[in-house]
């Protein structure tokens, strides 16, 4: 068995050319959004996702498939392909953000995980490498703290400060004591321990991974957001791991750097609100992402096969 590469076009900002040197992949698809583009970052109307639904159905589902989506601001588009997976599942999700704004427009790259936990074949969302100020005060800011009380979400933050909640239930990756959400930070642990954690709050064999490159140091990658502290070799590792003890079945990856350019007024404001600048000297390290899709396709092809190898 082998896995195949998909590209949901919607900025420029992947070289799918370089991509498909980095495995042998069985086939390599592109699905053209880039007139959707606008209309799809940072967050959508359901007529415009609809359209961009049936463009995904119409290219085929291959499968295991590896699909990168562009800049973070699409990462919503990772639900259309998550959605079409019918057997009992987990999304194992890597990211700087946990996605989970319940306040946020339906389809947004800040909510999306609210769409794909509320998909009857999802067993659990586990949601791992947080950093950002999203925890602080999460129930304030709108965050899922009922899936998270309910276990149907598990969050494991690379490093955070506990966060002040109301009472919740204890989780893999968090207690609650004194007010506090207390974490249980993978970037404490020794990598061994960190990736069993991970793959223990995993309910089923069948996984799904979805990574947002924003989970990384800006030394490893620039994206459109700000950025986190997970390592890529632990990152790599965890996928490593999760390909041999678990059948992946699919994967996509976004958070490439990609201008914004926002004609509509309020995604210019929200995008002038909460993500950082970048400058001509940023723009030097477009060539670090390169090397981090390169290592990340390769290794997400190779998770893919694993256990049909084994």
């Amino acid at each position: 068995m082998t896995a195949h590469l998909r590209i949901l076009d919607t900025d420029g900002s992947v070289d799918a050319g370089a991509l498909a040197a980095a495995a042998p992949w069985a086939s390599v698809t592109r699905v053209d959004l880039r007139d959707l583009a606008p209309a799809l970052r940072l967050w959508s109307r359901k007529r415009t996702i609809e359209i961009a639904r049936r463009r995904i159905a119409a290219a085929g589902d291959p499968r295991p498939s590896v699909t990168f989506i562009g800049s973070g601001d699409f990462h919503h588009l990772a639900a259309l392909l998550i959605e079409r997976v019918h057997e009992p599942f987990t999304v194992l999700h890597f990211d700087n953000h946990p996605d989970w704004v319940r306040l946020a427009p339906r389809w947004h790259c800040g909510s999306w995980v609210n769409r794909v936990l509320e998909l009857p074949q999802v067993r659990r969302v586990v949601t791992v490498g947080p950093c950002s100020d999203d925890l602080v005060n999460p129930g304030r800011k709108g965050g899922n703290l009922k899936a998270l009380d309910s276990g149907h979400l598990a969050l494991f933050p690379w490093q955070h400060a506990p966060s002040k909640a109301r009472r919740l239930a204890d989780g893999p990756g968090h207690e609650w004591r004194n007010g506090r959400i207390h974490w249980r930070n993978l970037g404490e642990r020794q990598t061994g321990e960190a990736v069993g954690a991970v793959l223990d709050a995993v309910p089923t064999d069948a996984v799904w991974i979805t990574v947002d490159k924003d989970v990384l140091p800006e030394q490893e990658a620039l994206t459109n957001w700000d950025q986190g502290r997970m390592p890529l070799d632990a990152l790599l590792e965890t996928i490593r791991a999760a390909g041999t003890r678990k059948k992946i079945i699919g994967a996509d990856v976004c958070g490439e750097y990609s201008p914004p350019g926002h004609a509509n007024v309020l995604k210019r404001i929200e995008s002038h609100l909460d993500q950082p600048r970048r400058d001509m000297a940023d723009m030097q390290r477009i060539e670090d992402n390169a090397r981090t899709n390169h290592a990340l396709a390769r290794v997400l092809f190779d998770a893919c096969i694993t256990r049909d190898a084994r």
